[in-house]
């Protein structure tokens, strides 16, 4: 897929840490060509009908798990918050339509991000959203998207990229797991999300996961404006210990964990001094259920990020837990990274069958346990 530049192939037993190729001084200044009937556009996202075009296209066309029971279905609202952060560049906002028609039927996404990888820290972008119609499957659509989005990265003077799959390339940097923690066990049952362990009624597996009705960390709040700056330097603090993570200004803080409706929460933990010591945080990400009677939309919190210096971790996440139970929430999904493996089992979380591979475009570097990321 990626353009001309060898990834390491998946035995190789790497040592070394830097770029794979040199910066370029000449980079291509003419799109990539599309098949024929294709064409690019550029997606203006403050165009509320543009928006939804590509909510739909992702909404039908995205991540479904393997048995196609369930998909993701990002909000247009959630969608702007994942493709606006500070120093978007609308050129990242990559689009493939039909030529004739103007159907949009590709995407695929960059952010910039700066991101320590072991002591290098290197301004990034993260690739994200790419998604090619069903029906244009195997039209070689993808790997020109890549391309282009790399070649409109390479542009702007960024030679490096972070990105996620669910599938296995070569080669990732880690490779983590998901586990979800059932909040609501009989809507999971009933869309087959989850099912019934051996010797447990449905009542029994009701009780197992039932949560207290209030949090118990005293100070636990909302985040507000006024926390940017503590939460800043919280986070980038509490990052240090992991080998890939990013370095946030205080305006991308604000941006990725100020609280938004059904998009992000933040709870900081304020002590009696008026100092935070901890926080919080989960998205929300429904999955659309496919072909159910009943329900029609399962609601995940996805845990975002967690840090603790006074609160022990496993108290911080139930309290989250209970949180996102109060808030109507059916799943709370969690990966094996950061410190996370030290709660998932004690807090009821079950293993999922999905992994998340990390990967770097023209970074070469030795890999890494999933609690280092």
């Amino acid at each position: 897929f990626f353009p001309s530049i060898p990834p390491p192939s998946k035995d190789e037993v790497i040592t070394s840490h830097g770029a794979i190729e040199p910066d370029k001084d000449n980079v291509r200044l003419e799109p990539y060509s599309l098949p024929q009937g294709f064409m690019w556009d550029t997606l203006d996202l403050s165009n509320a009908e543009v928006l939804k075009e590509l909510y739909t296209l992702l909404n039908e066309n995205y991540v479904e798990d393997d048995d196609n029971m369930f998909r993701f279905d990002y909000s247009p609202e959630f969608l702007l918050w994942a493709l606006r952060p500070p120093g978007w560049l609308p050129q990242w906002h990559c689009g493939v339509r039909v030529s004739s028609n103007k159907k949009l039927v590709g995407f695929i996404s960059a952010i910039p991000a700066n991101i320590r990888i072991y002591d290098s820290v290197k301004k990034m972008v993260e690739i994200n959203f790419l998604c090619v119609h069903k029906k244009l499957r195997s039209k070689r659509v993808a790997p020109v998207l890549i391309r282009e989005i790399t070649r409109r990265v390479n542009l702007e003077g960024i030679f490096q990229a972070v990105y996620t799959a669910g599938v296995v390339l070569p080669k990732p940097v880690a490779t983590c797991r998901y586990w979800h923690r059932s909040l609501n066990p009989r809507k999971l049952v009933e869309v087959k999300f989850s099912h019934l362990s051996r010797n447990m009624t449905l009542q029994r597996t009701m009780k197992l996961y039932r949560l207290p009705d209030a949090t118990k960390t005293s100070g636990l709040r909302p985040m507000e404006q006024k926390d940017t700056k503590a939460v800043q330097e919280l986070i980038n603090t509490y990052l240090k210990q992991f080998n890939l993570a990013p370095v946030m200004d205080e305006e991308e803080v604000a941006h990725w964990f100020l609280p938004r409706d059904h998009i992000i929460d933040t709870y900081v933990v304020e002590g009696s001094n008026g100092i935070l010591t901890d926080f919080l945080s989960f998205y929300t990400l429904p999955s659309t259920v496919m072909h159910h009677p009943v329900h029609k939309s399962l609601k995940a919190a996805y845990s975002f990020y967690n840090i603790h210096t006074e609160t022990p971790l496993l108290d911080l996440m139930n309290d989250a837990l209970i949180i996102a139970k109060l808030k109507g929430f059916d799943v709370f999904n969690a990966l094996d990274l950061m410190e996370n493996k030290t709660f998932l089992e004690k807090l009821k979380f079950g293993i999922g069958d999905g992994n998340l591979q990390y990967y770097l475009y023209n970074w070469r570097c030795p890999g890494m346990e999933s609690e280092k990321v």
